[in-house]
C-alpha cells in the first residue's frame, strides 16, 4: 500500500505497523478461499500480548484456504496521518486494506474498547452500522469477554462468536467457503446458516421491543430456524485443541514478553461479583506432561526467559505441583523464570512458595476482595483472614518483603465497618511482618489496591446497582483517611472509568446511538487514562437522550427480561438468583471440588479432561 513507509518516519513506534516479524504467516493470495482480519482494538503492544488472539490467529491458520492476518487500532497519530493521506486500515502481514477481507473479526476485551472498535470499522472505509453495509463487505465478527453481553454494539456486527473460539471460528469460515463454492452465498443467507451453528449470535435476526420505562418488553427471534437462546461453544479436551507453540515476535516491546501457558479454564470458586469465573465454566484441565511440551517447543520457538502459567486460579490447578516439577527439572538449569500468578492464599503453601522463591520473586499478591469476613462471605470469596496471614508469613520467612493486596469497593451488602477493615487487614500483614523470626532485612512494603465495583452480565450480582460515583468517591476517601501505616501504600481505580463499564456492562442496543456519536466526535482509547473524558461522555448521554443511572444504578427485578438472556452460558439462572439472595445473608457456597451446587455448566461438557463434578 502506498505512503506507508513514507509516513512511519513521523509516527510514535513504527513497530507497530511494520508486520514482517519472525513467525508471521504468510499465505498465497491466488490459493486462499476465505481471509480474515483479525482485529485487535487496542494498541499492538496489548493486542500481541493477547493469549486468546495467539490461539485464534494459528487456529484459523492451520486450514489451507483460509488466511488470518493482525490488525491492531492505530495510536492517535498514525490515525493522523492515515485520515489525511487516505490510508485505510491494513493488515500487518499483507498491507491490504481490510475492504479485500472476507471477514473482519473483533476482539471485545473490555468495554472501554467500544469506540476504539467502531473507529477500526470506519477506519477500514466501511459503514459502522450493520445495516447500511453491502453484499460486497467483509463480514464483521465480535468475540471475546464482552460478547457475552454484545448488545451495546450488536447494531455494528453481523455475528457474534460466543464462547470458546478454535473450533468453531474454523466451523464458520468453511461454511463461508462452501457456500461460495456452492454458488449458494448471499449475506442473508450466510446469516441465517451461522445462526444455526452453535455458539453464534446473529443481532439481525431478533426483534426487540421495549416498554415505555426502557425496560425489555420482548426479545424473540425472527424466524422458527433461529435459536432462542445461543449456548456458548466449549472445548471439551484441552489436551488435543490447538494451542500455539510457534507465535509471532514481536520487534518492539509488548506488555508480556513471556510464554504463556495455559494450564485450565474455568473456575472452580464461585465467586458472585466474577463473569469470568462463570461464563468460563465448567472446569477444563490441561495434563502436566501436555504444558511441559509446550513448553520447550515455545522455549525452543521464542527463547523468552520467562514462562507464565496462566488461568483464573492457579493455586486450584490439580496437576500443580506436578507440573512445576517437570518445569523446573529444565527451567533452572536454563535460568527461565517461572510466574505463578492468581495464586490464592487460602491454597499457599511452603512447597509452592520455595519453587517460587527459586526463580528471582521479589514479592507476591492476594486478592481478598474485602476487609471483613461478613463480607467476603457475601461475595462467597471463601477466604479467612487467617488464611491470608499464613500466607504473609510463609511468603516473609521465605525472604519476601512485598505485599499487594486486591480489595474492591462498592461490592453489594458494603458498609463504611467494611471498608475500614480493608485498613485493619494491612494492618495485621504489616504486625505479621514484624512478628517473622527471621524475615527479610529489606523494608516492609504493602500495596493496597482498591477497585470499584462493576455489576456484570451472567453473574449473581448482574441484578445489583453499581454505587453512586459520589458515594465510590467517598468510599475512596474514607479508606485513604484510615491507612494512617507508613508501610501501607493504597492505590485505587478512577471511580469515573468504573462508572462508564458499568454503563456498557449492563447495556442495551439503545446505547449504540451514543457509541455512534461519540466515535464521531473522535472519542477513541477510552481505556487510556490521557483520552478518557468522563464529562464528555456524560454530554454525549444527554444529547442521546439517554440516562446513565438506568444502566449503572437501578436494581434490576429477578423476573425483567436481560439484555443478554438471549446469550446461554450454561448457569441456570436459577442458580444465579440463589447465589443472590445467599448474599444478602453472607451464605457461602462451597467450591466445586468440595461439592456440586447445581450451576448447570457441566451440560455443557461432553467428555471433559477435567472437571470436579463430571458424572
Amino acid at each position: 500500500m502506498q505512503n506507508i513507509s513514507a509516513i512511519l518516519k513521523n509516527v510514535s513506534k513504527p513497530g507497530r505497523y511494520t508486520g514482517g516479524e519472525y513467525g508471521q504467516i504468510i499465505k498465497d493470495k491466488s490459493k486462499v478461499k476465505a481471509r480474515v482480519a483479525f482485529c485487535f482494538p487496542d494498541t499492538y503492544e496489548i493486542g500481541m500480548s493477547n493469549l486468546g488472539m495467539k490461539i485464534l490467529y494459528g487456529a484459523l491458520n492451520q486450514l489451507d484456504d483460509v488466511w488470518c492476518e493482525r490488525v491492531f487500532a492505530p495510536w492517535t497519530d498514525m490515525e493522523e496521518k492515515m485520515r489525511k493521506y487516505n490510508i485505510p486500515l491494513f493488515a500487518l502481514e499483507s498491507k491490504d486494506e481490510i475492504k479485500k477481507f472476507d471477514f473482519m473479526a473483533m476482539s471485545l476485551q473490555y468495554e472501554l474498547c467500544y469506540t476504539t472498535a467502531i473507529n477500526m470499522i470506519d477506519l477500514a472505509g466501511l459503514n459502522i452500522f450493520a445495516k447500511d453495509r453491502n453484499e460486497s463487505d467483509p463480514i464483521l465478527l465480535g468475540g471475546g469477554p464482552c460478547a457475552y453481553n454484545p448488545e451495546p454494539v450488536a447494531d455494528f456486527f453481523d455475528i457474534f462468536s460466543i464462547g470458546e473460539g478454535e473450533e468453531a471460528l474454523c466451523e464458520l469460515v468453511q461454511l463461508y467457503i462452501d457456500m461460495k463454492s456452492k454458488g449458494s452465498y448471499s449475506k442473508k443467507a450466510f446469516l441465517r446458516e451461522a445462526s444455526h451453528l452453535e455458539g453464534f449470535y446473529v443481532p439481525s435476526l431478533y426483534d426487540v421491543e421495549y416498554n415505555e420505562d426502557g425496560t425489555i418488553k420482548s426479545f424473540v427471534p425472527k424466524y422458527e430456524d433461529v435459536p432462542k437462546r445461543v449456548i456458548k461453544r466449549v472445548i471439551s479436551d484441552l489436551n488435543t485443541s490447538y494451542f500455539p507453540t510457534k507465535p509471532v515476535m514481536p520487534y518492539i516491546e509488548t506488555v508480556h514478553d513471556r510464554i504463556m501457558l495455559e494450564t485450565f479454564r474455568g473456575c472452580i470458586r464461585g465467586c458472585r461479583f466474577c463473569q469470568a469465573g462463570m461464563v468460563f465454566r465448567p472446569v477444563r484441565e490441561k495434563s502436566a506432561e501436555v504444558l511441559n511440551a509446550q513448553a520447550k517447543e515455545l522455549y525452543k520457538n521464542t527463547g523468552y526467559n520467562e514462562i507464565s502459567l496462566t488461568s483464573l486460579s492457579i493455586s486450584d490447578y490439580s496437576c500443580l505441583h506436578e507440573a512445576t516439577d517437570s518445569l523446573l527439572e529444565w527451567t533452572n538449569e536454563k535460568k527461565i523464570n517461572l510466574s505463578l500468578p492468581s495464586l490464592r492464599a487460602d491454597s499457599f503453601t511452603k512447597e509452592l512458595m520455595e519453587k517460587v522463591s527459586s526463580i528471582r520473586s521479589s514479592g507476591l499478591t492476594f486478592a481478598p476482595e474485602a476487609g471483613t469476613q461478613r463480607l467476603r462471605d457475601a461475595i462467597n470469596k471463601n477466604l479467612y483472614e487467617k488464611d491470608l496471614l499464613n500466607a504473609v508469613s510463609l511468603a516473609f520467612r521465605g525472604g519476601k518483603s512485598m505485599v499487594k493486596l486486591y480489595f474492591m469497593n462498592g461490592l453489594p451488602t458494603e458498609t463504611y465497618e467494611d471498608i475500614e477493615g480493608i485498613s485493619t487487614l494491612a494492618s495485621l500483614v504489616v504486625d505479621e511482618f514484624y512478628k517473622t523470626p527471621n524475615r527479610p532485612r529489606k523494608p516492609l512494603t504493602v500495596t493496597v489496591s482498591v477497585s470499584c465495583f462493576v455489576p456484570k452480565p451472567h453473574t449473581p450480582f448482574q441484578w445489583e446497582p453499581q454505587n453512586s460515583l459520589e458515594m465510590l468517591c467517598d468510599k475512596q476517601k474514607f479508606l485513604a483517611e484510615k491507612i494512617t501505616d507508613r508501610k501501607v501504600r493504597y492505590n485505587w481505580h478512577e471511580a469515573k472509568v468504573s462508572r462508564l463499564e458499568a454503563i456498557f456492562s449492563k447495556g442495551n442496543r439503545r446505547l449504540s446511538k451514543a457509541i455512534a456519536q461519540a466515535q464521531a466526535e473522535g472519542m477513541v482509547f477510552d481505556a487510556w487514562e490521557e483520552y478518557f473524558d468522563y464529562d464528555r461522555w456524560m454530554e454525549i448521554f444527554e444529547k442521546c437522550g439517554i440516562d446513565p443511572n438506568f444502566y449503572a444504578n437501578r436494581r434490576i427485578p429477578f423476573d425483567e427480561i436481560l439484555p443478554w438472556d438471549v446469550i446461554d452460558i450454561g448457569v441456570n439462572k436459577s442458580f444465579m438468583i440463589n447465589e443472590n439472595k445467599k448474599a444478602y445473608e453472607s451464605l457461602t457456597t462451597p467450591n466445586c471440588k468440595e461439592k456440586c451446587s447445581g450451576c448447570g455448566a457441566n451440560r455443557l461438557g461432553k467428555e471433559l479432561t477435567w472437571c470436579p463434578n463430571k458424572k
